[in-house]
């Protein structure tokens, strides 16, 4: 792995290393990424369980956000659209901070959509997960991680299969079928 790919990977990390719930910035300020806890006042508001992460796979960056929601704000709303708003933010947030701390610019590629997936909870909450996958242009000759081909799979699945005997146990009293 060459040198320009630690420093992405560690301008990366130390760039989503303040997205924790309660951070704050050189001022005291709290940290704005775009969520929705982010929103109202701690003290005096209910408190919005919601959250992001980020992990890197080859040149891939897979960014996860997790959220907890009324079941009438799921079918009130465009839910698809908010989350690939959160998603942008989040994004933009990630490329502010990289830039802040590394000097050089982050440039990443959508690789497709919004992946939403809603689970409930009760008959009036819901959790929300949703991952969408960027690539990371900064990083060269970096390949992702390939896929298991059917061929490896077929042929040590097909071996196991080849080991096993037609032959009873000698302690197996069923009855021999016909």
């Amino acid at each position: 792995m060459s040198q320009k790919v630690v420093d992405v990977l560690r301008g990366i990390s130390q760039a989503a290393g303040n997205m924790y719930d309660g951070a704050t910035d050189e001022n005291g300020e709290p940290i704005k990424i775009g969520l929705k806890r982010e929103e109202g006042n701690p003290l005096l508001d209910k408190r919005v369980i919601d959250g992001c992460s980020v992990r890197c796979c080859g040149k891939t960056l897979h960014v996860s956000y997790h959220s907890e929601l009324l079941l009438k704000d799921v079918y009130a709303k465009n839910l698809e659209s908010e989350l690939e708003q959160t998603m942008s933010d989040i994004v933009s947030y990630l490329k502010k901070e990289y830039k802040k701390i590394t000097g050089n610019t982050l440039s990443l590629k959508e690789k497709g959509e919004c992946d939403a997936r809603v689970e409930s909870t009760s008959r009036i909450r819901v959790f929300v997960t949703a991952r969408k996958d960027y690539e990371i242009s900064n990083m060269g000759d970096v390949e992702d991680i390939k896929e298991p081909t059917e061929d490896k799979l077929e042929k040590t699945f097909s071996d196991f299969l080849a080991k096993a005997s037609d032959k009873k146990a000698p302690n197996d009293k069923r009855k021999a079928e016909s």
